[in-house]
């Protein structure tokens, strides 16, 4: 229950207790996701597809990769009013008015409720245009179909247990955020095999499985953000649709960053089924998908870094801290730098044995996977620059640059892995996109900041920005 001082002189100190949580939640979050794809891809049995004899685990780990992009579409929304509206908590409380601060936290909340409902109504109802649109072929969609239904309509509790999760972060209770976490993972790595193996599910077993332990961390954060003894405590009250404004506006950046991700999946999904055809179609995807979850053992906790940490940027920012803000961004980009140095160097030399989790007993594809690993790894380092910039960005209410830095990055790699590369050099160019994609956005995002950043904060320190605002609010008054 013991909160972080966000306004602590010891900068170090407060960005590592807010870092090192946040890291390790995301890391657990990552391993349930991938010890999920593990027990599939180890399924047992056999399947007969054109006539020949196919094993059952790689058919069901290509149906649940055609159904993981969806899943992180999905979960993008809460991120949208998670990591939107957190910054301006943070601020609010920085600013020392609490009373702003309850306002965002019940406007986030109901906010998260609705969108919750219609995106499990929306995805249902919808499940099979967007598989066989994206990826999907007859081999595989009974099984996408099993798995993304279940998982959809568990969205209504993934989305406001993930969202409200931010907000607990946004506090200072790191610890608290992490254990929610730490509770639906570790409930989804142990339910897994009783569902999937114990009472034969299959497929529908690792998707039921995983909205169990959704819905284990919702009812934990509910009811931590309604204790007495929670600093902002949760307490719904009307909506206040300005308010909702602000959240989404400053929320779409990591929304259109998680959301795109899983689009160029989708596409790219679809492009390895169509240039790999009826014989290497699957295995394609089934390759890709190895290769994505491995990323994301340096992707998500590095996004956990970044977003982590944006409470004592956002509540610096609030307080008018000039030094804090930036001892604490310097921090946070070396952190950045050390932990995706460390994985590249982990990724790249142990690429055999975490490929081979997901695929034993298959030499081909496994080579194909060891292969696309290392080629994803080549720009996780520079990756580290456009997460901890565009972050700040958000962390500071700069949603238009944030959002700007994102998409260019996700044009790049929409048009060199859809587009371009495939076009000239075939089907494995497809896994070049991501580093090109990473590079070009870390000399983008730096150029930028350098030049932006100072204004930004040189506007702050001067009143101007909250003098723009006043002026804003009695002309739409008027």
């Amino acid at each position: 229950m013991k909160a972080v001082n966000l306004g602590s002189a010891n900068v170090l100190s407060t960005v590592l207790k807010l870092i090192i949580p946040a890291t390790i939640a995301q890391f657990i979050n990552v391993l349930y996701s991938i010890v999920d794809r593990m027990y599939v891809g180890n399924i047992g049995g056999t399947i007969i597809i054109n006539g020949a004899e196919e094993k059952l685990g790689e058919v069901a780990l290509a149906a649940v990769g055609v159904c993981s992009p969806i899943t992180i579409i999905i979960s993008s929304f809460a991120f949208l009013v998670g990591t939107g509206g957190a910054p301006l908590f943070a601020m609010a409380l920085g600013e020392g008015r609490e009373d702003n601060a309850k306002k965002i936290l019940s406007n986030a909340a109901v906010s998260l409720a609705c969108i919750s409902v219609a995106v499990a109504a929306l995805f249902t109802a919808l499940h099979r245009p967007l598989l066989y649109a994206f990826g999907a072929s007859d081999n595989t969609y009974s099984f996408a179909r099993q798995y993304l239904m279940i998982y959809a309509a568990g969205a209504i509790f993934s989305i406001p247990g993930t969202g409200l999760n931010q907000y607990i972060t946004a506090q200072g209770y790191s610890g608290i955020a992490m254990l929610s976490t730490v509770i639906g993972a570790a409930s989804n790595i142990a339910l897994d095999p009783l569902f999937i193996f114990v009472f034969g599910l299959n497929v529908a077993g690792a998707a039921i499985a995983t909205v169990i332990s959704q819905m284990f961390t919702f009812a934990f954060v509910l009811t931590f953000l309604r204790l007495k003894n929670t600093k902002v405590r949760l307490e719904l009250s009307r909506p206040d649709y300005a308010t909702i404004g602000k959240i989404v506006k400053l929320g779409l950046s990591p929304f259109i960053i998680m959301a795109s991700d899983g689009l160029i999946i989708i596409l790219q999904n679809a492009v390895l089924q169509r240039m790999g055809g009826p014989a290497e179609g699957d295995t394609w995807i089934t390759v890709a998908t190895v290769v994505q979850a491995v990323f994301t053992l340096t992707a998500t906790p590095l996004l956990g870094i970044s977003e982590g940490s944006q409470p004592v940027l956002s509540y610096a920012y609030g307080a008018r801290n000039e030094r804090l803000i930036k001892r604490a961004e310097v921090r946070i980009l070396i952190s950045c730098l050390v932990f995706t140095g460390t994985m590249t160097l982990i990724s790249v030399l142990c690429a055999k044995p975490l490929a081979g989790l997901f695929i034993p007993g298959n030499p081909a594809a496994l080579e194909k996977a060891v292969w696309g690993i290392r080629v994803f790894m080549i720009g996780a380092i520079p990756m580290s620059f456009q997460y901890a910039f565009v972050d700040c960005f958000t962390a500071l209410g700069q949603p238009k640059y944030a959002i700007t830095l994102s998409l260019v990055r996700k044009a790049v790699f929409f048009v060199g892995s859809i587009i371009i590369l495939p076009m000239i050099w075939g089907v494995e160019a497809v896994f070049y996109a991501e580093p090109v994609a990473d590079v070009a956005a870390a000399i983008l995002s730096s150029t930028v900041f350098l030049i932006v950043f100072p204004k930004v904060i040189k506007r702050r320190m001067s009143g101007e920005d909250c003098l723009k605002k006043r002026r804003f609010a009695h002309k739409r008054h008027s």
